[in-house]
């Protein structure tokens, strides 16, 4: 079934969402005018007012851009909900520089990948395992997706935490009180953790791993 206009123009800012960018960034990442996906271009003057289409080529362009798929894009569309979408991917090397999330531990920038995911939401995250610390269970290379608005994180839950100092620790969590927490890792090479609660951006649960 065809996209509608309200729908394609949907898809392109879920897209650009999920690369942490602004429809203006997006239109820049595809090498395209910053102003080809602005609201302004969406509809024409007169009344009542034309709708404005994407063209082909920009369309393929950001789609190029980004490593989405066609099934992907119209997932985001709402037309198929049940096709894969995607996540940022972000190295865990990169997870501690400047420039990859906000002040509130969001996504931003660019130098994302994506990683597929059945059913995608604002609050969830793919990373990339880095270091051995939590071998044998995950290991270098391996992706994993966090959800940053888990409730309920409890003892012996894995889990992911960016701490205001900019590290992005993949963990098990040891224990937690209302001032701290304590990370342990798998590997018994490595010494508990234990941080203060004033120090933690996001805490997220691991829902996925792919290995």
């Amino acid at each position: 079934m065809p996209l509608s206009h309200a729908q394609l123009w949907t898809a392109i800012d879920g897209l650009a969402r999920l690369q942490g960018l602004s429809a203006s960034g997006l239109a820049l990442k595809a090498g395209l005018d910053a102003t080809s996906f602005n609201p302004s271009k969406r509809f024409g003057s007169g009344t009542p007012a034309r709708p404005r289409w994407p063209s082909t080529e920009s369309l393929t362009r950001i789609l190029e851009a980004t490593g989405l798929s066609l099934g992907e894009f119209a997932a985001l569309a709402h037309d198929a909900p049940n096709q894969p979408g995607t996540v940022p991917l972000l190295g865990m090397a990169q997870a501690g520089k400047d420039g990859f999330f906000d002040d509130s531990g969001l996504p931003v920038g660019e130098g994302w990948e994506q990683t597929a995911l059945p059913s995608p939401k604002p609050s969830l995250l793919s990373l990339e395992i880095a270091g051995d610390s939590m071998v044998p269970l995950y290991r270098q290379g391996d992706k994993v997706i966090v959800d940053r608005e888990a409730v309920d994180v409890r003892k012996g839950d894995r889990v992911v935490v960016r701490t205001s100092g900019g590290e992005t620790l993949a963990k098990e969590l040891g224990s937690m009180t209302r001032t701290a927490i304590v990370l342990n890792s798998i590997n018994p090479a490595y010494e508990p953790r234990t941080l203060s609660r004033r120090d933690i951006v996001w805490m997220g649960r691991i829902v996925w791993v792919s290995q």
